[in-house]
């Protein structure tokens, strides 16, 4: 696995995106465990978006447009009801300190918000295969998409820890935390959007 791979993969990780939002927003919520989970969940969406795109799959949503169209639009809802949520500022979606979510819950909804997106098995695909010489065993295939699994989620953890160490200050701030709900909720339902504008 090359250094150079990892860097690449090291810079998309950190770009942020649905996984980043949700792992800063239960941090927030329920300090660095809630953070964890939330980061385990998009991990484990990862590996089985990684395990879609080698098996081939990806090439099925490229070519199925209905079938492309529904795992998209059920992403869509489910990132605008994630914004709905926290901006109503919502049991276990709230970002204000609550009575501990349980971690299968935190995971669940970590793999469902990556798992509907179905750009990363697409993007996968054409990701790894530049860094794979021809002819190479498929056992580096799998190689490189585990130190991808692995990057997720050292960078997720990474953003969890940043946000449980200034969480208590955040927490005091009334006005702090009306614009985190504000900002969690806009950035949920503009990477909602923004998948629903995308073309497959």
């Amino acid at each position: 696995m090359s250094v150079e791979y990892l860097l690449t993969a090291f810079i998309i990780c950190l770009s942020p995106g649905i996984g980043v939002v949700y792992t800063l927003s239960s941090t927030l919520g329920g300090g660095l465990r809630a953070g964890f989970w939330a980061a385990a969940g998009c991990t484990i969406a990862t590996v089985l978006h990684l395990l879609v795109a080698m098996a081939g799959l990806a090439a099925v949503l490229h070519t199925s447009a209905v079938l492309f169209q529904a795992i998209k639009f059920a992403g869509v809802a489910y990132l605008l009801w994630m914004a709905w949520a926290i901006l109503k500022d919502r049991g276990g979606l709230s970002v204000r300190p609550s009575e501990p979510v349980p971690a299968g819950t935190l995971l669940r909804r970590g793999i469902l918000l990556n798992i509907l997106n179905p750009k990363l098995p697409l993007f996968f695909v054409a990701f790894i295969p530049q860094f794979v010489p021809l002819g190479s065993p498929a056992g580096l295939l799998v190689e490189l998409g585990l130190g991808f699994t692995a990057m997720t989620f050292i960078v997720f953890m990474g953003y969890a820890a940043v946000a449980a160490t200034g969480r208590e200050r955040v927490l005091q701030s009334e006005r702090a935390m009306t614009w985190l709900r504000r900002v969690f909720a806009a950035s949920f339902a503009a990477l909602g959007l923004k998948l629903a504008g995308d073309t497959a």
